[in-house]
């Protein structure tokens, strides 16, 4: 198959969306596919184009047998409302010149958010008459709206109607978690369009190691230390503060260390909250390399996952799957009703506590702490399940059928004449 992939996020960034689809496409060519992703210059999570891709209209790459075709952004890096809309519109016509150059798809995998990209895509897919996959990762304008992010009322509607023309010229819509499933069929979405395919973990790259003799615990002075590890974005659905306030109320154990591993800017106000917390047991690091990730998991006894009380069925954290593939346990400060929570649960890895509560949380890591072997029985029921549920290998197999599927099904429903042209 000739498989074109429109990702706003990709290769080099770090975190979100970018690794997985890396993942993806250079597993699709290991497969024998041909993949062409269309992406930006790489920017995320500092919203600021990294040094080696500025000033370029641009650039095509080649990686892993991956042909990577990326095209200029408009973006600042502290974005108001219109800048957002900007950002997005700029790679909405920056990116079609590029995706028109080169060989015609079979199947488009698109990835939202964001949103407005389904435009270039359902027209790529009426030029090259294939059928347009739509990934979804979070749900706009809902997201956007119950964190506060979005507010004026002419934006949410456009953005509704946006969303709903992305569904509506999508052939299939896959989503990570069931609760997306609910969500958009309460939107009007047909079952049948809709398939579940979770975000996945490598489970040979990410995997349990020993905790003693941990290099990347010596570098950053936790070697004795019982660390409660948050890592990744950080982000208006989350509310890190919730960590910082539970890292207070036990700076009175001084085995326990709390780190925090994510972008600098957001480092900054942490830091400030630390200090007026007094919360001396928390340590600031930015986000650490790709191949530092399995030693950095290691050297946590428990991850944590949070989310604002409010973040219901339209977000889903990629690091559940990360931290239950590493053996450590899960707490997971998030609403009870809502995708996160139901994730856990089913894994049988984590505990979940109510959300923006520093005493629950709190009393969760203690709980945990005084009891290592409710820690190891959580981590190996993690492990298992993300090895059941969570491997890259399944969700390539799943996505392979599902793109050989929709070509086949637009095939069946071309015209005779277009068929005997083929």
């Amino acid at each position: 198959m000739q498989i074109l992939i429109y990702s706003y996020n990709y290769y080099p960034e770090l975190i979100g969306i970018a690794p997985l689809m890396t993942e993806l496409a250079e597993g699709l060519v290991k497969r024998g596919h041909s993949v062409r992703v269309i992406t930006g210059m790489p920017n995320y999570p500092e919203r600021q184009i990294y040094e080696d891709y500025r000033g370029k209209w641009y650039l095509t790459e080649k990686k892993n047998g991956v042909v990577i075709q990326r095209s200029y952004l408009r973006i600042k890096s502290q974005p108001n409302l219109l800048d957002r809309l900007f950002l997005e519109l700029s790679f909405v016509f920056s990116s079609l010149p590029q995706a028109l150059n080169g060989w015609r798809p079979d199947v488009i995998l698109l990835t939202a958010p964001p949103l407005l990209v389904s435009l270039p895509a359902a027209l790529l897919g009426a030029i090259y008459n294939c059928p347009v996959v739509l990934n979804v990762q979070d749900i706009l304008p809902e997201a956007a709206v119950r964190v506060g992010l979005l507010t004026n009322k002419w934006m949410i509607r456009i953005l509704e109607i946006t969303e709903k023309f992305a569904y509506k010229t999508s052939h299939t819509i896959s989503v990570i978690a069931e609760g997306f499933v609910e969500n958009l069929i309460k939107k009007g979405v047909p079952k049948n369009k809709i398939i579940c395919i979770p975000n996945w973990v490598n489970v040979n790259f990410i995997r349990p190691l020993p905790k003693n003799y941990n290099s990347w615990k010596t570098i950053h002075k936790v070697d004795d230390k019982f660390v409660i590890l948050y890592s990744g974005n950080i982000a208006l659905t989350q509310r890190l503060e919730t960590l910082i306030e539970a890292a207070s109320k036990l700076t009175h154990i001084p085995e326990i260390a709390f780190v925090i591993a994510g972008e600098s800017k957001a480092l900054e106000k942490l830091q400030q909250y630390c200090q007026v917390h007094k919360a001396n047991n928390v340590v600031l690091l930015p986000l650490q390399p790709r191949e530092k990730l399995p030693e950095m998991l290691a050297a946590a006894d428990v991850g944590v996952i949070l989310q604002k009380r409010n973040v219901i069925s339209f977000n889903m954290p990629s690091k559940i799957p990360l931290l239950l593939a590493s053996g450590r346990p899960i707490i997971a400060s998030v609403p009870s009703n809502g995708t996160a929570a139901r994730a856990v649960k089913k894994s049988g890895g984590g505990i979940v506590v109510e959300p923006e509560s520093s005493d629950a949380l709190a009393s969760a890591i203690l709980n945990l702490y005084t009891n290592p072997a409710k820690v190891k029985k959580l981590g190996e029921q993690g492990r298992k399940f993300a090895i059941e549920r969570y491997s890259f290998e399944q969700a390539l197999q799943q996505y392979e059928e599902l793109f050989a599927d929709v070509i086949a099904s637009q095939t069946s429903t071309l015209p005779v004449e277009k068929l005997i042209k083929q």
